[in-house]
């Protein structure tokens, strides 16, 4: 549940459940201070005086105690008791006189009441005149007078009002219920803001000492919080920052680690050649190169040192704009099956030299046209292609190059019979400046970027690249390009 919906919801409930205990309160007022539930609905229209009788009612009760006293036999006469029906019918009360054991007078509202047994006891004393009785589940407020006729007969003039026993509680315990009320409201409303404030403060203090733990640098801590309302969508995105944070450093040490490893590597690379020059001039100025045969070879290395340094600064700075995307690429539709072929034909006189055959094995279809780039799938090929070259020791030195279809793809495979490499080196052999040979001996040159650029050309081609090699049998790597829709 959302928490605009938990808002609504809680402070709907807070609304209704105070004006339930309006109404009731409301209620209870009216009626514990009328003293009948039935007078609420005319609480602004009439004028109710706070005394146990109504003014009908007491002028009644004084006619007919004065006429127990004086005149008993009065108090049979059906005539003028009817006179005194009419003006408590007004009050909705209703006078009943007993005699004996019998009701020998009810007014007609009273008419319900027909036991003499249940009526208030005689009680010649009349010390408890007023009071309130229950007679067969109704609830009346009583005024009487005991009295005896003149043959000493027991009689009783009684004035009856049917009121709710819910009256008689209310105002007995009204304090109480008023107080246990005013108790509920503070409850309900404790209550429900401990709750809302509950599945809202506490995921929010949770993310803030999230935030703090970030801020001291613990990337791993997370936020327990499975509902998949406005919080949960907050903790789903400051967990996705979190992520993202703690993978955007992580790269930036990989970075710095790669920069490190990039500087020692250019700094090898560069100092074991440099220290060679040194060598050979130091050699030719201290007069150790005796013949001119003998400066001459000095002269050839020191030219073979500087010409490897300045391939090893253009594949650096090859790979620097590669890896940073600042290599610009021509695309164009070129048939790949064509442009391997005249590829192979224009190296084909220095392989001879080296005694090293090549043959290109088509397994596609006659006409295979790919998006490419012409200068970068070039070197591409050449520098696959010399790698091979490095590591080809037999006596019988061959390469092939297959090309067959791949779906959407063209898959080209370059495949030699050289010393072959270790399975422990397959997956390092595209990263800079990595090499099989762990001595780093420069016997079988090369920059050691050879492969990496190649791997980042064919990656901007949106191919794929990977080797497989058995050792002592040869290599193979293969790479894909797309095809032209």
């Amino acid at each position: 549940m959302s928490i605009r919906w938990r808002l609504f919801i809680s402070h709907t409930t807070m609304l209704i459940v105070t004006l339930v205990l309006f109404l009731i309160s409301a209620l209870l007022i009216p009626v514990a201070i009328t003293g009948d539930i039935r007078s609420i609905k005319d609480l602004y229209t009439r004028q109710y005086a706070l005394k146990p009788l109504t003014k009908p009612e007491e002028n009644v009760f004084l006619d007919v105690k004065y006429l127990a006293k004086k005149q008993p036999n009065q108090l049979l006469n059906q005539t003028m008791l009817k006179q005194y029906d009419q003006k408590l019918d007004s009050v909705t009360s209703g006078l009943i006189v007993r005699k004996g054991d019998k009701i020998v007078h009810s007014s007609k509202i009273l008419n319900s009441i027909k036991d003499e047994k249940k009526l208030p006891p005689f009680e010649p004393e009349n010390i408890k005149v007023r009071d309130t009785i229950s007679i067969d589940h109704q609830f009346f407020l009583y005024v009487k007078f005991d009295f005896y006729f003149p043959n000493q007969e027991k009689g009783s003039v009684i004035i009856m009002r049917e009121v709710s026993p819910f009256v008689e509680l209310s105002r007995s315990l009204f304090p109480l219920i008023f107080g246990l009320l005013f108790l509920s409201l503070i409850l309900v409303n404790g209550l429900l803001s401990y709750f809302v404030s509950k599945s809202i403060i506490k995921p929010l203090f949770s993310l803030k000492n999230a935030t703090e733990q970030m801020g001291e640098g613990n990337l791993n801590v997370k936020i327990e919080y499975d509902r998949q309302d406005e919080i949960g969508q907050l903790n789903h995105a400051f967990d996705k920052m979190r992520t993202k944070l703690k993978e955007s450093i992580k790269l930036q040490l990989q970075y710095e680690e790669s920069r490190k490893e990039l500087i020692s590597n250019i700094s090898h690379d560069l100092k074991t050649p440099i220290t060679a020059i040194k060598g050979y001039i130091e050699g030719i100025q201290d007069g150790v190169a005796e013949s001119q045969g003998k400066t001459e070879r000095y002269l050839s290395t020191i030219k073979r040192k500087a010409t490897d340094m300045d391939q090893l600064i253009d594949d650096l700075f090859l790979f620097s704009k590669l890896d940073l995307k600042k290599m610009p690429f021509s695309f164009e539709d070129i048939e790949i099956i064509r442009y391997i072929i005249n590829f192979v034909e224009e190296i084909g006189f220095d392989l001879e030299e080296k005694d090293i055959k090549i043959f290109v094995k088509n397994r596609t279809e006659n006409e295979v046209r790919v998006i490419a780039d012409r200068d970068k799938l070039r070197r591409v090929l050449s520098n696959i292609i010399n790698n091979s070259i490095k590591h080809m020791k037999k006596a019988e030195k061959q390469i092939e190059i297959y090309i067959q279809g791949k779906g959407d793809f063209v898959e080209i495979e370059v495949r030699d019979n050289g010393s072959g490499i270790e399975q422990e080196s397959l997956p390092y052999i595209f990263e800079r400046f990595y090499r099989v040979d762990t001595s780093r001996n420069k016997s079988t040159g090369g920059s050691g970027l050879g492969l990496a650029i190649a791997k980042q050309i064919i990656t901007e081609h949106g191919g794929d690249i990977w080797v497989e090699s058995k050792l002592g049998i040869g290599t193979s790597i293969f790479f894909t390009l797309k095809k032209t829709i």
